[in-house]
């Protein structure tokens, strides 16, 4: 049976920007293995697999290498696509039941808002090699879950680092983020490598800004960020920080905003 699958460009509004991810929409859950070989077959950074369940949708992302627990813009194609592919009527939102947990997505006009995990960065000594690796001197060094987090002294800075991507292969976590303070209209800005995981600098990372934001939060002293990942693609991600919902017991959440366009449309024939 042929399997709809859908390319959307992610964090963006124009075609051939942002983030590229590829959706499969699936009637039932398939094999592991047969995930990662479309996923290595799409080559692209993340492969997104969707199928009914409970009230919601199983979502599963898969890089060419691996899968991983968390991904924006591939969560961010897959709810673009529910509504653009009538998955979903307009006004529905969309749940998800994720290794990350429950996420869910909701259409805000043009745009459409992620509800993610929060993902603090605690501070650290500089790794040994890692301003090597990336040819810049970090000002600031955290890390979390998804890897470290560094801060650079500008904007242009980040823009123009090409960071030795097999050196930055050896060291033990998934990615390196780097970031600064933006130049205008933005708070910050960023870019995120990960060739660990087999892609050497992703275009646009809503995982990223669900560390970006706390750790923002913390330097300005806000909560609402309009943010850009200046990759060669480019992308734009409004950020909001809730900050402790502790009282509530809730855990801390992030809200990534974005748009998306579709470029293709398709069918897996095996």
């Amino acid at each position: 049976m042929a399997i709809p699958l859908v390319q959307v460009d992610a964090f963006t509004d124009l075609a051939y920007g942002g983030n590229p991810a590829a959706v499969c929409a699936l009637p039932e859950a398939r094999p592991d293995r047969w995930m990662q070989q479309v996923a290595q077959e799409m080559n692209l950074s993340e492969t997104a697999f969707f199928y009914p369940e409970a009230e919601g949708y199983r979502l599963r992302w898969f890089t060419p290498t691996v899968e991983v627990d968390l991904c924006g813009h591939a969560t961010l194609a897959t709810s673009h696509v529910l509504w653009s592919e009538g998955h979903l009527g307009s006004e529905q939102p969309a749940t998800f039941y994720t290794r990350s947990g429950v996420l869910t997505a909701r259409r805000q006009g043009d745009w459409i808002e992620l509800n993610f995990p929060a993902n603090p960065s605690h501070p650290i000594g500089a790794p040994a090699g890692l301003a090597e690796a990336l040819g810049a001197a970090p000002t600031a060094i955290a890390e979390n879950s998804l890897g470290y987090l560094v801060e650079l002294e500008s904007a242009a800075v980040v823009r123009d680092l090409r960071p030795d991507f097999a050196a930055l292969r050896r060291f033990p976590v998934h990615g390196v983020i780097v970031t600064s303070r933006g130049d205008a209209p933005y708070d910050f800005v960023s870019r995120f490598f990960a060739p660990a995981i087999g892609i050497d600098e992703d275009p646009v990372t809503g995982a990223a800004h669900c560390c970006l934001g706390p750790y923002w939060r913390e330097k300005l002293g806000k909560t609402t960020f309009l943010a850009h990942q200046s990759s060669a693609r480019g992308g734009v991600v409004k950020v909001q920080d809730e900050g402790d919902l502790g009282s509530e017991g809730l855990a801390r959440r992030v809200r990534l905003s974005g748009q998306a366009v579709t470029v293709l449309r398709g069918e897996l024939l095996h």
